[in-house]
């Protein structure tokens, strides 16, 4: 018996593509029974905004076996049998081992990343021809357990303007979950512990302005019912889903840029595969043009030599990092009283 397939005409710098898909009617989505042909015209439908939010930048795919409730795996090298038109670039990891990331240059790459069982992307915040120097300063505002996306609305505005004083433009979008992220456009001039630092710069000037809603506490014990900063979003190798790429959640939610003026009238159930290309065709992407004025993070980092001259000095890395210079002692507080 034949195996069941699709195939999508995707347009190119090079002209038409014929892309295949195979088992086009998986579902990955069951509670709405959206399947695998479904995400792959999503992306078609919404290829000049998802190209220009995640192209030419090293992608994490985040894979699935099956549906999105099932086993998965991110995959960093770039998967077997690539098509010529598809490309890597070699990044360097926090251990200090170089491998290569998929590109993405045009959409086809990008359906084939669908077919290759490809659900969420997750770009780097630099681009492929500086893999180590940011042009995105990135911030993801993560509400805790006793907080939702309303408590994230009013510590996103805050942040705005704490961003606006250090001289950087806030782009915002949905993080298709319960979060919010805010992005700014940076010159790619400095490298990501520099980045690192100006975002945990503008953490704790957030936090000294919302106390009781917004923490920097890496530890969850310590965060309580508030808004956490995830200032470590902002390491090398560390991602988040790009914008415009669904989510694994039962929703078929999209991580959505959407514009300051509308964050009192959205949710991010409102933004999912099914949605989001009509929206896109009525009201245009926020996002467009983003990079047309990048900023620096020269002010950011003053405010974090400021607070390295107050006493205030390095947040701890993630588990999988080497230790790193100045960091605190990686163990829960709770466990340190113990052991005292």
């Amino acid at each position: 018996m034949a195996k069941e397939e699709a195939t999508l005409t995707v347009s190119s710098p090079s002209g038409d593509r014929k892309m295949r898909i195979s088992s086009p009617g998986r579902v990955l989505w069951p509670q709405l029974g959206l399947t695998k042909l479904d995400l792959a015209r999503y992306i078609v439908d919404v290829g000049d905004a998802f190209l220009a939010a995640n192209g030419d930048r090293p992608v994490t795919l985040q894979r699935f076996g099956g549906d999105v409730d099932g086993e998965q795996f991110f995959s960093k090298n770039p998967p077997r049998g690539a098509p010529d038109f598809v490309r890597s670039v070699s990044v360097v990891y926090p251990s200090g081992r170089s491998h290569p990331q998929l590109v993405i240059d045009e959409i086809a790459a990008a359906v084939w990343a669908v077919q290759m069982n490809t659900v969420v992307f997750h770009p780097w915040a630099s681009r492929s021809g500086n893999p180590d120097n940011p042009d995105q300063l990135r911030i993801d505002l993560d509400p805790q357990p006793g907080t939702g996306f309303e408590d994230a609305i009013p510590a996103a505005r805050e942040l705005r303007s704490v961003l606006t004083e250090a001289g950087l433009e806030a782009f915002l979008k949905t993080s298709g979950n319960r979060g919010l992220h805010v992005y700014c456009p940076i010159e790619p001039s400095r490298e990501f512990l520099e980045v690192r630092h100006a975002v945990i710069a503008a953490a704790r000037e957030l936090e000294r302005r919302m106390p009781d809603k917004v923490t920097t506490a890496w530890w969850k014990e310590e965060r309580g019912e508030r808004i956490f900063v995830d200032f470590n979003q902002a390491n090398r190798d560390r991602t988040i889903a790009g914008a415009y790429s669904p989510r694994a959640l039962p929703g078929a939610t999209v991580s959505c840029p959407v514009r300051w003026e509308e964050l009192d009238h959205v949710t991010p159930k409102d933004f999912t595969i099914v949605t989001v290309p009509k929206r896109l065709q009525d009201t245009g992407d926020p996002w467009a043009g983003m990079h047309a004025k990048p900023g620096t993070i020269d002010v950011l980092l003053g405010w974090w030599e400021r607070d390295l001259a107050a006493g205030l000095g390095e947040l701890p890395f993630p588990p999988d990092f080497p230790k790193m210079p100045g960091e605190p002692m990686r163990v829960q507080p709770s466990r340190a009283k113990s052991q005292d």
